[in-house]
């Protein structure tokens, strides 16, 4: 084997035959220690060509119906020159990572459901493919005698130039196992792609979704499998007291009942490596009902005579308190400081303007409830769940089981929704405790809508006050800002905003503080940012008009002398979106702008910017008419798919602040299902318009999935002030009296 530079790193070429194919890696080579021999032998993690020309390509991402899989299909296929209808995708497990280092964690997070395009990753698959390419054109070469560099890769065939004779990739994949390069070939100029940027395939999942043959986690089924429902303390934290297993154990089908017992997690055997760590995954207490299907389990659970110790959560009696609290902590100006710049005590303002905003905690409501299934024995684990983190998940099972990583094998499904809910693996833990109270056959665990929304890990719940101090001209001169989290605590378009990174604003104080609560918080599709866009962008168009200056304009100005596309941006939108046009009376146009995940860096993450045109009846209905949407990430590989996370991440974003928000009484989540949780339909969404033209080219291809979301509620909140005068400081907007006359 030859050592070989790629990126900064040493990189070692493995091969081996599979089934008459080609499967290829690159290992880091530091954790490449084996002898070539051995390695040669060994399977191939990420890339198999098969010998009827099937390009399989292994993943370690799951696939949220985000598209992360087509993609890091799409960068190998780039550079294999392989025909894109005979790429396949299969999941990877972290077993495999576990037992052989390196075999997949390339780049940021590599099990996380997503960064198809990270800046280690996407080098890394484009130079799989290269490789795979040129081991081809070696076999090739060597069965005709001719020089490789008369070869050509195409199409899955390759072609002599000089005589027009073809071979096809799976013609010699089995020769190409036994090739090694003497080094790695240089990849393309971006310029010659031919599909990534180029072509649009639809992503790789979505004809077993419309035929029914997708397997999502709800989907398992396995030989000799029983099922599992739940119910878990209705205050988070609290404790199960008493309950009467004897009163259900002869209805139909039911084979036990089992507590779920916080106290009784094992730990793991070796030194976790969670991707998020294990904070937050810890057990709530509860009880499950196994049964031979599912309804019997439920319908025993529902007769089962069940005593909870609420505990002190019930100490949060309403919305109301929370806020109350929130706001109480604000009032002291006390938090702890993390950008400063001047003295906002000592600019002496013409104008004061002050407000503050407050943020419920609001669920996933993903499409397909918790679920997962395992099976347990005194020394192994088996386990197949729709996790948004494998790796993450591995270290739970492992942490809740007591068995030995080398006995756990984990099996990647696809997710019917995440956007944070399935990250820290609380729903794995509560899968492997069940299992492990029922050992030596699968047991598949669900949630029913109510007990998944009610024991949510939900989007953090803060309040916001701002105080600026204005000039005479309306100038933003000092800005104080404070956040209160009662929860999962992340400043990503707050300390770091660009107002203050652009250094226009020439006294800040932007600081953070926390009233800690028992309801379990964690990521919402761009934790925190998702809020903070929203008190940010609320705030500097109040700015603006108290500064009697067009909110635009305010922002422009604000922005001078930063990264150009953020201006941009706010131009393309304004122009597209008809800025500055009349509108009747009750008709307003509002617009914001934001960054995931990277605000305070020019020319990184993805910037976003939103106007949106609404308008508001007398009786104070409210109607969406149009989003126009722009954005820059740099460069984008495939637009249909760029699309797709944009339209659904200003869905979201809609619902988010329209709709969204959990009531809390005595501690406890009182809604369960969507009768009581409303969800947009289909008749509610807007002309939207997503806007191509601000993308500035810049040599980056940042993560697009989840900074729509940001904008949206703002935009619409200071369009309602533009139709009626009226400011939003809090979400959901379906609780405000918006009448007017």
């Amino acid at each position: 084997m030859n050592q070989v530079v790629l990126s900064r790193r040493k990189f070692l070429i493995s091969s081996a035959t599979v089934a008459g194919g080609l499967s290829l890696q690159l290992i880091p080579s530091e954790l490449a220690a084996a002898p070539a021999g051995k390695a040669a032998r060994e399977l191939s993690p990420w890339l198999t060509i098969h010998a009827d020309d099937t390009v399989v390509v292994t993943v370690p991402t799951p696939e949220i119906g985000n598209g992360a899989s087509t993609q890091q299909a799409m960068n190998i296929a780039e550079e294999l020159e392989c025909a894109w209808d005979m790429v396949r995708v299969e999941f990877a497990s972290f077993t495999r990572e576990y037992k052989q280092p390196g075999s997949y964690a390339v780049g940021l997070q590599p099990f996380f459901g997503g960064h198809s395009t990270d800046h280690d990753r996407m080098p890394y698959t484009l130079q799989l493919g290269a490789s795979a390419r040129e081991r081809l054109k070696l076999a090739a070469a060597k069965r005709w005698g001719v020089p490789p560099s008369d070869i050509e890769a195409r199409n899955s065939v390759l072609t002599h130039t000089v005589t027009g004779r073809t071979l096809r990739f799976g013609d010699v994949a089995a020769e190409a196992a036994s090739v090694e390069l003497t080094q790695e070939p240089a990849l393309k100029a971006q310029s010659e792609w031919r599909l990534l940027g180029k072509k649009q395939p639809h992503k790789l999942q979505v004809p077993a979704g419309v035929d029914g043959s997708a397997i999502f986690g709800v989907d398992v089924t396995l030989p000799g499998m029983v099922y599992a429902a739940l119910l878990q303390a209705p205050v988070h934290g609290g404790l199960l007291k008493s309950h009467d297993a004897d009163a259900v154990m002869n209805m139909p089908g039911v084979r036990a009942v089992v507590v779920i017992d916080p106290s009784k997690t094992p730990g793991s055997p070796v030194q976790a490596d969670a991707t998020f760590g294990l904070e937050g995954s810890e057990l709530r207490s509860g009880v499950a009902v196994i049964a031979d299907h599912y309804w019997q389990a439920k319908k025993a659970l529902d007769a089962l005579p069940v005593e909870w110790e609420l505990g002190l959560g019930q100490f949060w009696e309403s919305n109301e308190k929370i806020r109350d609290r929130q706001h109480q902590v604000l009032d002291k100006w006390a938090g702890t400081p993390l950008t400063k710049a001047g003295d906002v005590e000592k600019f002496e303002a013409a104008k004061t303007v002050e407000a503050t905003y407050s943020i419920p905690f609001c669920e996933h409501a993903t499409m397909e409830p918790l679920n997962g299934t395992a099976k347990y024995t005194a020394d192994s684990l088996e386990l197949w769940h729709p996790t948004q983190d494998m790796q993450q998940a591995f270290w739970v099972a492992a942490d809740e089981s007591g068995v030995h990583p080398d006995k756990i094998d984990i099996h990647q499904t696809l997710v019917g929704g995440g956007f944070g809910r399935r990250v820290i693996g609380d729903d794995v833990r509560t899968v492997v405790a069940i299992a492990k109270q029922y050992p030596g056959v699968p047991v598949k665990v669900i949630w029913s809508r109510e007990e998944t929304t009610r024991q949510g890990t939900y989007r953090t719940s803060l309040a916001a006050r701002f105080k600026a101090g204005l000039d005479e001209n309306g100038t933003l001169q000092a800005l104080q800002g404070e956040t209160c989290f009662s929860g999962m605590a992340l400043n990503i378009g707050y300390t770091d905003m660009p107002y203050a990174a652009a250094g226009n604003i020439p006294n800040v104080r932007l600081a953070t503080s926390s009233l800690p609560m028992h309801i379990m918080t964690g990521a919402y599709r761009a934790p925190c940012y998702n809020a903070h866009a929203f008190t940010v962008e609320t705030f500097i168009d109040e700015c603006a008009v108290a500064g009697g200056i067009d909110p635009l304009d305010y922002r422009l100005n604000l922005l001078s002398g930063w990264d150009p596309a953020w201006a941009n941006c706010l131009k393309v939108a304004a122009e597209k979106a008809d800025w500055g046009r009349p509108l009747p009376k009750g008709q307003g146009r509002g617009i914001a702008i934001s960054n995931w995940p990277h605000s305070g860096k020019p020319q990184a993450g993805a910037t976003v910017c939103a106007v949106a045109h609404v308008e508001v009846s007398q009786s104070g209905e409210l109607k969406i008419h149009r989003i126009d949407f722009t954005f820059d990430c740099g460069r984008i590989v495939n637009r249909d798919a760029v699309l797709a996370q944009l339209e659904g991440g200003i869905i979201f974003g809609l619902n988010m602040s329209l709709n969204e928000g959990l009531t809390i009484e005595n501690g406890a989540v009182i809604e369960g299902n969507f009768d009581s949780y409303p969800m947009l339909k289909m008749s509610d969404i807007p002309d939207i318009r997503v806007h191509f033209e601000a993308l500035s080219g810049h040599d980056r291809f940042a993560i697009i999935g989840e900074a729509p979301v940001g904008p949206i509620g703002p935009a619409i909140g200071n369009a309602i002030y533009q139709a009626i005068g009226k400011r939003v400081r809090t979400t959901p907007f379906r609780t405000h009296d918006l009448r007017w006359s």
